[in-house]
C-alpha cells in the first residue's frame, strides 16, 4: 500500500489537508508497536519489579562486568544522572555495586552482586518467556531477524 503524499486541495469549498492513513506512517506504527513490546514487558516484569532500563543496565552489567557507569550510560544514551539514580535503585536492591575502577580511580566500574548474578538468571528466563511470546507474534524466527535488520537499517549512521 503506498502513501499517499500530503497536499492540500486549492477549492474554496474544501479548505481541508489530506494527510496519509495512519497506518502507513513509519514512526505512527513504530510507536504503537513499542507500547505493545513494553506494555508485554511490564506485565512479564512486573513480580520482580523491573524496568526496562533496569533490564537493560544489568544485561550489560552481566555481560561485561567492569565496565565504567559512563560507558554504560552512553551504550544506552541515558543521561549520567538518570544512570547515576538508575545504579542508586540497583544498589540498594543489592543487585550491582560501583566500584573504584582499577586503573582511573576517579571514575567507577560497575559489577553485579552475588544476589545479582542470581536475579539476572531468574531475569533472562522471564526475558526468554517475553521474546518467545513476540516471536511467535511475529511469525517465527526468520521473521524476527527480518524485523531486526528492518530496525538496523533505519539505525544505521548515514548509509
Amino acid at each position: 500500500m503506498k502513501a499517499r503524499a500530503v497536499s492540500r486541495k486549492s477549492s474554496a469549498k474544501d479548505s481541508r489537508v489530506e494527510v496519509p492513513p495512519m497506518a502507513t506512517i513509519i514512526g505512527y506504527k513504530l510507536r504503537r508497536a513499542q507500547l505493545f513490546v513494553f506494555q508485554d514487558f511490564l506485565e512479564s516484569f512486573s513480580k520482580v519489579k523491573l524496568r526496562p532500563a533496569e533490564f537493560s543496565v544489568l544485561a550489560i552489567i552481566a555481560d561485561r562486568p567492569g565496565l565504567k557507569q559512563s560507558e554504560i550510560a552512553e551504550s544506552l544514551g541515558i543521561k549520567r544522572a538518570n544512570f547515576v539514580a538508575l545504579m542508586d535503585s540497583l544498589e540498594r536492591r543489592g543487585l550491582a555495586e560501583r566500584r573504584k575502577a582499577e586503573t582511573d580511580r576517579r571514575s567507577h566500574s560497575v559489577h553485579l552482586t552475588p544476589e545479582g548474578e542470581k536475579f539476572v538468571k531468574k531475569m533472562t528466563a522471564i526475558w526468554a518467556e517475553h521474546e518467545n511470546r513476540l516471536i511467535e507474534r511475529l511469525g517465527g524466527v526468520a521473521e524476527r531477524d527480518r524485523l531486526i535488520d528492518l530496525l538496523d537499517r533505519l539505525l544505521a549512521p548515514g548509509e
